[in-house]
């Protein structure tokens, strides 16, 4: 397939009647005003033999969950992040990530990580994310995945243990938003293995924007 050179591939008329049924029923025209873009409705793209369709939810009463809702977190712990972790890393928006899925993950030349616990991930993520939490770039004897993922991502062993990626793989990672720090935190730890900052793309807004915007959002274990 060939690699589109920029923007989304618009959905044909049987998508748009499976992202009703997503949406929780049939969609009555008058109610399909929240668009993605002003010529986008939903976005289509393909991850691991799976196809996934992301939208935005239709009911104009549609409030964000109430985890996201606070706005006085307590820092050090949630502190607010810098728009820029390391240079050369680029932020993006939710549209740069949507051509990054339809892109690089379709391709298979990258990945969408989600970079929080386990915990977090389980109550809700972007659809076709992976999970690989912050702390899981770490090497270490207790870290029973690192050498594996590194293998994953394109990295080499030499024989002095040093990892170097001479094929890496474009990453995107994202956790709960502005003032989360695990996907900065798992930013930083690929870097200090030498993953180079150009395949690092951050989502700063996270499940906070994504949630605010009303996008689509998977629950792992009701996947199917």
């Amino acid at each position: 397939m060939k690699k589109p050179k920029a923007g989304f591939r618009l959905v044909t008329k049987f998508t748009k009647i499976a992202v009703a049924i997503l949406f929780g029923g049939v969609l009555q025209a008058s109610a399909q005003d929240v668009r993605i873009t002003k010529d986008i409705m939903v976005v289509e793209y393909s991850f691991n033999g799976e196809t996934y369709l992301i939208g935005r939810n239709q009911d104009p009463n549609n409030r964000i969950p109430d985890a996201y809702a606070k706005t006085s977190r307590s820092c050090p712990e949630f502190c607010v992040q810098p728009m820029q972790v390391h240079e050369g890393v680029n932020t993006v928006g939710e549209l740069e990530l949507l051509a990054f899925l339809q892109n690089e993950v379709t391709n298979g030349q990258g990945f969408l990580i989600d970079s929080r616990t386990n915990n977090w991930y389980e109550k809700g993520t972007i659809p076709g994310a992976v999970n690989l939490p912050f702390n899981v770039f770490v090497p270490g004897s207790d870290n029973v995945f690192f050498d594996s993922v590194m293998v994953m991502l394109g990295g080499e062993q030499s024989a002095n243990g040093e990892w170097t990626f001479n094929d890496p793989k474009e990453l995107m990672l994202f956790c709960n938003g502005p003032w989360c720090g695990q996907s900065p935190t798992a930013i930083r730890n690929l870097l200090a293995i030498n993953y180079p900052p150009e395949k690092l793309h951050y989502y700063r807004g996270g499940m906070q924007n994504w949630y605010g915007m009303g996008f689509s959002v998977e629950v792992p274990d009701q996947h199917s």
